[in-house]
């Protein structure tokens, strides 16, 4: 079974949850974690891709958008909307609106959470889910 850990932020703003987990992917990406970031459009990855490269000055975390076909590089992070090659499935930031297909085959998930009603409602949904199936959660509240 998976940890599964949520973040909750007291912003309803995107671009703060979006530089949180920017936060989060470097100290993942430090400690030798090559994560997947799953998103739900092509317009967020980019946004997500753009903010990775000028969050922080000073900052370098290797990455790139997942199309579909792993890269032959396994040491950096993937940002997409489709399921986490296996190479990524170690680590999963979920920052979309469902629930990762192959969590189950993941060792880590972190969902990040803002505090608008419908992150929030989807974010529920995803909770019941996990403690149905038996996943301890925890939950930081940022």
């Amino acid at each position: 079974m998976p940890e599964v850990t949520f973040y909750v932020l007291n912003s309803e703003s995107l671009y703060d949850r979006y530089f949180f987990a920017c936060r989060l992917i470097e100290k993942a990406y430090n400690n030798g974690k090559f994560c997947y970031v799953l998103l739900d459009s092509i317009e967020q990855c980019q946004r997500l891709d753009d903010m990775l490269w000028t969050f922080r000055a000073g900052s370098f975390i290797p990455h790139q958008i997942f199309t579909g076909t792993s890269p032959e590089i396994t040491t950096q992070i993937l940002i997409g909307t489709l399921n986490a090659p296996p190479d990524w499935q170690n680590v999963v930031f979920n920052l979309s609106s469902q629930l990762p297909q192959a969590w189950q085959q993941t060792a880590r998930v972190l969902e990040i959470l803002d505090n608008s009603e419908t992150t929030k409602i989807a974010g529920r949904e995803r909770y019941r889910t996990y403690k149905q199936t038996g996943v301890e959660i925890m939950t930081h509240h940022i």
